[in-house]
């Protein structure tokens, strides 16, 4: 097993949601490097030779599409913060007030597109492939906004919106139905004094499995849950043959995903952040480009003069 697989097993059994190193484990993972580069010309001929591109991908991705991301000031559904609701505990609590917050947050999506960051990144991927060139997105958004625009190699590391999970028999399945369930219609108002609507379990979303009827939960992993196995493993196959990677619109603070490009630029392939501003992770890069990832990735994934479209 490579370094690599180990660190991400062992970060992997914690849970991953608001894990960040301490200071002064940040100090000596963050080890300090050359200022990296922002000359898109020399990340471009980086670009035009690499054959397997892995694209991690965070929130500020989706947020230029007007996505919520509850973090940070303001990032309330009513008077809570998501860390007091995503939680195996808050569900088995409320699992009324759990789901009229992933109703809300559901119904929010359904009026989402994807935005140029999000085009480019599929774009790229269709074009690449007809070239015998790869590109994977691992994402950390629950959004579906990549499955949108088109990419089809994706990995969500965090799960999706709109899929569910049985809590009794443990199937997992895609589900677009708005509402979800029809006690869930006109539910999930954000505003602090809305009232919670203290649904019945019975009427939550159930399982359509045969003589199942288990209360369904979102299939999301939540804060003090761990990542799907399966789920890691591809990324840890992906990561190990990459030749070159983006992180895009991720703050690199919130691990396992936090450790996955400096890990990747630890063995010498080239990494690009594009994201608003510096991160913790950004001097163990070889280019950063500031600013909104829907206008700096668009050219960057661009045709390159030298590639040979069939």
């Amino acid at each position: 097993m490579s370094l690599f697989q180990l660190t991400a097993r062992r970060l992997v059994s914690q849970a991953y949601c608001g894990l960040k190193a301490s200071s002064s484990k940040k100090q000596k993972f963050w080890l300090e490097m050359a200022r990296p580069s922002s000359n898109m010309a020399d990340f471009r001929e980086v670009f035009a030779k690499a054959k397997h591109i892995a694209i991690i991908t965070g929130a500020g991705v989706s947020a230029e599409s007007g996505v919520p991301t509850f973090r940070g000031a303001g990032g309330f559904w009513r008077k809570w913060q998501a860390q007091e609701l995503a939680t195996p505990e808050a569900f088995a609590r409320n699992p009324s007030r759990v789901w009229e917050f992933y109703h809300y947050r559901r119904e929010v999506m359904l009026s989402k597109h994807p935005n140029p960051a999000h085009v480019a990144i599929a774009e790229c991927e269709r074009r690449l492939s007809k070239q015998g060139r790869s590109v994977v997105v691992i994402t950390q958004n629950i959004d579906e906004l990549h499955r949108k625009a088109g990419t089809k190699h994706l990995l969500e590391i965090h799960g999706s919106l709109f899929k569910t999970r049985c809590t009794n028999c443990g199937n997992v399945a895609a589900n677009y139905k708005s509402p979800i369930c029809p006690a869930l219609a006109g539910k999930g108002a954000p505003d602090p004094e809305t009232e919670d609507a203290a649904i019945p379990v019975e009427d939550l979303p159930q399982c359509e499995e045969d003589g199942c009827n288990g209360l369904l939960r979102p299939h999301v992993v939540w804060f003090g849950e761990t990542l799907d196995p399966g789920v890691l493993t591809e990324v840890e196959k992906e990561l190990e043959i990459c030749d070159l990677c983006l992180v895009v619109g991720t703050s690199s603070v919130v691990y396992p995903a936090a450790m996955f490009a400096p890990r990747v630029a630890a063995r010498g392939v080239p990494v690009a952040e594009f994201n608003m501003e510096a991160t913790p992770a950004t001097n163990r890069f070889r280019f950063h480009f500031p600013g909104p990832c829907g206008t700096t990735l668009p050219p960057a994934l661009a045709r390159h003069e030298t590639e040979i479209i069939s």
